[in-house]
């Protein structure tokens, strides 16, 4: 008799259970799309900030041998991350290169300032600490002023706060809302089941018999629905690299594989633990109550 109910069921249930793959596994690619962002949002911001140029505008009067020393106490900073020093010819260079113009042909000199440009640290992007390396700095008499956008810091710094929130808020009702879509899903196949269950308790079977098959189930199935997902982020993955190059500095392999176990988890947990409740509510109920 349990053979025969298994052949019925698998007869019956193999086109439900795939569509419950697929849409388990479309589930889990938005929720590993989500914990991407949420993995790499304070690594994004770290990167703006980061990529923030600040300049000291050196004198005329500074020699190459003093504006090597600036660079090289500028080195010696833990707020700054990298420093590159830029001569009065290789700054008109630049210009030339950026603007296409000669201005040195109308004028006969070069107006510009050698600087040493350099990068913060992410942690270290802030005005305090911006001021503290502009007090040290005036305080010399070759350093003209330093030059940064005032309020491209301000503003990232204002930011950064309050949309780490609003990603961190947005990121656990999406994930709740995930969790109730893989579980709905879930239960709509087992409910499909609901008579063969109650019919196989009819006939003697122990609750663990008749639940078994349907948890391995379900497990086999949350595992493929989990590979699936891994294989969709994968190849976004891929063609997002391909983009954007500078997608892989942000992002990365301890992270990855970090999601991929996550996503493998969830899709697995979830599908089992919802399958356990559904036969558990059917075993339960009457057969009246199945209609």
């Amino acid at each position: 008799m349990a053979l025969q109910f298994g052949k019925k069921y698998s007869e019956k249930a193999k086109p439900s259970y795939i569509y419950s793959i697929f849409g388990v596994a479309l589930v889990l690619f938005m929720l590993g799309l989500l914990g991407i962002v949420v993995l790499n949002a304070k690594k994004l911001s770290d990167y703006f900030k980061e990529n923030v140029e600040f300049s000291l505008i050196l004198m005329d009067t500074c020699s190459p041998e003093q504006a090597a020393n600036i660079k090289k106490t500028l080195d010696g900073n833990p707020h700054v991350k990298s420093s590159e020093l830029v001569s009065k010819d290789e700054a008109l260079k630049r210009f030339k290169k950026n603007f296409q113009e000669d201005f040195v042909e109308l004028i006969e000199y070069n107006p510009l300032y050698a600087s040493v440009n350099f990068h913060l640290n992410s942690d270290y992007a802030h005005t305090d600490s911006i001021k503290k390396i502009e007090a040290q700095f005036l305080a010399t008499r070759q350093v003209k002023e330093l030059y940064y956008q005032h309020s491209l810091v301000e503003t990232m710094n204002q930011n950064a706060k309050k949309i780490s929130i609003i990603i961190l808020v947005i990121a656990l009702v999406l994930f709740f809302i995930a969790i109730a879509l893989i579980d709905n899903t879930i239960k709509l196949v087992m409910y499909s089941n609901r008579f063969l269950i109650k019919s196989m308790q009819l006939v003697g079977a122990t609750r663990w018999f008749i639940s078994k098959p349907f948890i391995v189930r379900s497990f086999v199935n949350g595992l493929l629905s989990s590979i699936l997902a891994i294989i969709l982020l994968a190849v976004l993955g891929f063609y997002a690299n391909q983009l954007i190059p500078e997608l892989s500095s942000l992002i990365q392999p301890t992270d990855i594989a970090l999601l991929f176990f996550i996503v493998i988890f969830i899709g697995v947990a979830i599908s089992t633990w919802s399958t356990y409740r559904s036969v558990t509510k059917y075993l339960k109920l009457k057969l009246d109550e199945l209609y």
